[in-house]
């Protein structure tokens, strides 16, 4: 059995897919902040047959909201406060995310601007489809920095 410590002030990602947790742990930065951070891989669950678990200790206010709903919409943030869920939060896809996808058409001007930020906008909330601001070239899974 695994016990994993309750955590006093954080937040707690349940419902990660399966093998996701690594990457959304770079992309939110918890690997620069010295926050506890607990890792659960391949957990077993009814709904998803497997799933990630994060379990993060650090000020709410740290959580980018806006790249864990790129990454997986369908997420539950909890927030915990005296070692209490103090509220359920569900994620909506962002309607621009910068700095997360890497546009790869080698025309584009954020391309040959290296300093430009990366921006893609929602272009088909149904379908997920993301593409870049600058050229309007469609996001693809290969492409996340």
């Amino acid at each position: 059995m695994l016990n994993i410590g309750k955590i006093e002030e954080g937040f707690v990602l349940d419902h990660i897919k399966a093998g996701k947790s690594m990457q959304i742990y770079r992309h939110l930065g918890l690997d620069n902040m010295d926050s506890t951070v607990a890792i659960i891989k391949n957990a077993k669950s009814k709904a998803m047959g497997k799933k990630d678990i994060l379990k993060v200790e650090c000020d709410i206010n740290s959580l980018d909201l806006d790249v864990l709903a790129f990454i997986d919409h369908n997420i539950t943030v909890n927030v915990i406060k005296d070692g209490e869920i103090i509220e359920k939060r569900s994620l909506v896809l962002p309607r621009e995310i910068t700095g997360v996808i890497k546009c790869h058409n080698p025309r584009c001007i954020s391309s040959i601007e290296q300093e430009l930020p990366q921006i893609f906008y929602l272009a088909d909330e149904e379908k997920e489809i993301y593409r870049c601001r600058y050229c309007d070239e469609k996001y693809s899974e290969s492409d996340i920095m």
